[in-house]
């Protein structure tokens, strides 16, 4: 076995993510890198990938951790091992699985980052509202914090997936399973006033005709855009702060939460299939409540 053979089997375990299992385009990437990075080190130990054993799991998990890897990548990256095995021994290319019994460090589970109101509030009154791309930024995070989007779900959109009459977004979720989201009268507006003012100035000949948000270029807006975006925004609301689309939507489920909004509920909106996804966010509205407590009972 050589070189050729291990890209070609790290090839058909592709094409299988990207058809059966329908995962999105950035999780097939990252298998594909953890694969890879997998393959190369096993051509250092004089071998290769598809016939590697358990010792040659362990330590290329054990050289990660020595090179400080986080522990979420080195879970992460058995994890896409363990699967690239289980493949093989599904096709009978192979009769054992040698990351099967490897035992990986636990992720270490912290608590996502929420933004104060005042700085939602702050950051949803700065685009500027004469201008088409400040319109579209507005829509944006008002999208972001009614909504919980995640960013690939957001720059999907089309004009179509909002249903103004019925105030609700159909959403292309992970592994491409579709859900309705309501939408707030607030983020509806900026919605509106985008498509009415906005959209039409910036739209070019030869953009995609369905799609909602463009960049400068009139393309469809990838997730690399909205980061930055957002990124600009939060340097001027919160100096030396970081926060990303993703801190939008942990800040939508809290707040919900903190509301007295149903765990299972949240789950839906939120667009997660497993409910131990969403019970973080039950930790955090705890943490926020203890902070609060701190802060301000005069016993405390």
């Amino acid at each position: 076995m050589d070189a050729t053979d291990t890209a070609a089997a790290i090839d058909s375990f592709i094409r299988y993510l990207e058809g059966e299992r329908n995962l999105s385009p950035h999780t097939v990437a990252a298998y594909r890198t953890d694969l890879e990075q997998f393959a190369e080190f096993c051509r250092r130990l004089g071998g290769e990938m598809p016939v590697a054993d358990t010792q040659a799991v362990r330590r290329f998990l054990a050289q990660l951790t020595t090179r400080e890897y986080a522990r979420a990548s080195v879970a992460r990256k058995a994890s896409s091992i363990r699967a690239f095995f289980r493949y093989q021994v599904r096709r009978k290319v192979r009769q054992d699985n040698p990351a099967s019994q490897v035992v990986t460090p636990k992720r270490g589970r912290r608590l996502p980052t929420v933004l104060k109101d005042a700085h939602v509030e702050a950051l949803l009154s700065l685009p500027p509202s004469d201008d088409p791309f400040g319109l579209r930024d507005r829509a944006i995070l008002e999208l972001l914090y009614a909504c919980g989007f995640r960013v690939g779900e957001l720059v999907g959109l089309d004009v179509g997936s909002i249903d103004a009459h019925r105030r609700q977004v159909r959403v292309l979720g992970k592994g491409r399973k579709e859900r309705l989201v309501p939408i707030g009268e607030p983020a509806l507006a900026a919605v509106r006033a985008y498509l009415e003012d906005g959209r039409p100035e910036i739209v070019r000949e030869g953009s995609p005709p369905a799609a909602m948000f463009y960049n400068r270029r009139g393309k469809r807006m990838g997730p690399r855009d909205v980061r930055a975006m957002v990124a600009n925004y939060v340097r001027e609301v919160i100096p030396g702060g970081k926060a990303s689309p993703h801190t939008f939507r942990h800040t939508f489920a809290t707040h919900l939460l903190e509301e007295g909004a149903d765990l299972r509920a949240v789950q839906e909106l939120l667009g997660h299939v497993d409910l131990r996804t969403t019970q973080i966010y039950t930790q955090v509205s705890r943490e926020r409540m203890r902070k609060a407590y701190d802060e301000s009972h005069p016993r405390a």
